[in-house]
């Protein structure tokens, strides 16, 4: 589990601004390896691959329970067998902490599925 996993998003407010790319880069050693850095959305993404789509619908679902608990909430592409993970700061403009607390949060839902 990585440190990111143990802490809460902030309000936007309260967070200041938006991460630097050299920032982005170190923070994405502390998450799955699977989660890159989209310069062009200003933006983490990962895709994750399931069996079928009724075990997609339960990721969404658990996915969005902690988007509810965070009150931070990425954009998900949902496709049969996989779902797209795109976590932003909209209010900021690029990514910043809390997307990396979510991401690990995330990550932790299928510690023993990847």
């Amino acid at each position: 589990m990585s440190d990111f996993a143990k802490k809460h998003c902030k309000p936007c407010e309260g967070i200041g601004e938006k991460l630097s790319d050299q920032a982005i880069l170190q923070h994405l050693k502390h998450v799955h390896q699977a989660w890159q850095y989209d310069g062009d959305q200003s933006a983490i993404r990962r895709s994750f691959r399931f069996k079928n789509h009724y075990e997609v619908l339960a990721f969404v679902n658990a996915v969005a329970w902690i988007s509810h608990q965070e009150d931070h909430h990425p954009t998900l592409t949902v496709h049969y067998n996989h779902c797209d993970v795109l976590y932003a700061t909209h209010a900021l403009g690029g990514v910043t902490e809390n997307d990396f607390i979510c991401a690990s949060q995330v990550d932790n839902l299928l510690a023993s599925h990847t």
